[in-house]
């Protein structure tokens, strides 16, 4: 089986579990507070990652401009990341919030045209368009019932969120072709949980032991071995290997599982508004990564390296 075979299958793997890790944070997030939850979800992930930089740190030969790029990475896409996927789905349903996370592929494709490293083309604007579309649909009618006054709060948090991630997929490319995505993301990640520990601690978190029950700390050991350490790793893997646009629509996988888990697990109803949401999400998606006519070098849409 070639490498590129087994990155795309690393990236619908690491996609399907973030679908599970949706539903698990569901579980949990009444139990504790959102960034003692993301906190301890990514400590258990980086001890698992623990030995990679120890062992491979003095041949890695981290300069000082990578180690900048490394602390950067890790508040970003393992601080801040997990802690706004944490707090909207305090504020939101595990299906609005994977709708919201499977924005990450048009907000990569924006961030990736705005900084030259993919062309624009009609079929992007269209996707975009579907996308944007998509969630209005999904979230405007219903997040204006009464009752639902912090759904926009949690909604918006979710896509902050993956606007951090898709940052993370267009710009973190270079740095994992020259370390390798494991030693990437334990080294990031370690930042990351670095950074949560403070929001955590200002919470009260870090004083106790978090009081959870026996399903909850069953879904906090799955977020973070599972939906931590493996699916971060996986996603890195995928992203040396194949363009950011190529990876990230695997992510279209996380509100199929999620909604199917949510409907299985937590008895949530998926509304024909968020069911039409979810398909022009994944429509636009598809849109923008659609293969490029073969007529030469000037239709390539490959993503450029920087």
């Amino acid at each position: 089986m070639n490498r590129t075979v087994l990155a795309n299958l690393a990236a619908a793997a690491a996609a399907l579990s973030a679908g599970g890790a949706v539903v698990a944070t569901r579980m949990v997030v009444a139990e504790a507070d959102p960034a003692t939850l993301a906190f301890y979800r990514y400590l258990i992930a980086a001890l698992c990652l623990a030995p990679v930089p120890l062992a491979m740190w003095r041949r890695a030969g981290v300069g000082a401009r990578d180690l900048v790029a490394f602390m950067a990475f890790g508040v970003l896409f393992f601080g801040f990341f997990p802690w706004a996927f944490t707090a909207s789905l305090d504020h939101t349903t595990a299906a609005r919030g994977a709708i919201g996370l499977a924005t990450i592929p048009i907000q990569t494709l924006a961030v990736a045209v705005l900084f030259g490293r993919e062309r624009l083309t009609a079929a992007k604007l269209v996707s975009v368009a579907l996308a944007f579309i998509g969630v209005t649909v999904a979230f405007g009618r219903d997040a204006l019932q009464p009752g639902q006054d912090t759904s926009f709060l949690g909604e918006g948090l979710m896509l902050a969120g993956a606007f951090s991630a898709a940052v993370y997929s267009v710009f973190s490319r270079p740095l994992l072709r020259r370390h390798g995505s494991l030693f990437v993301t334990a080294v990031t990640m370690l930042f990351g949980t670095l950074a949560l520990a403070v929001p955590a601690a200002a919470e009260g978190g870090l004083s106790h032991w978090p009081a959870l029950s026996v399903g909850g700390w069953w879904a906090l050991a799955f977020l973070g071995v599972v939906a931590g350490a493996a699916q971060f790793t996986l996603f890195s893997w995928a992203l040396q290997w194949l363009a950011p646009s190529r990876v990230v629509i695997y992510l279209t996988l996380v509100p199929v599982s999620a909604m199917a888990l949510a409907v299985l697990i937590l008895g949530e109803a998926v509304t024909a508004a968020m069911a039409a949401g979810l398909l022009l999400v994944v429509s636009g998606v598809f849109v923008a990564n659609r293969p490029a006519p073969k007529t030469g070098a000037a239709t390539a849409t490959a993503t450029q390296e920087p």
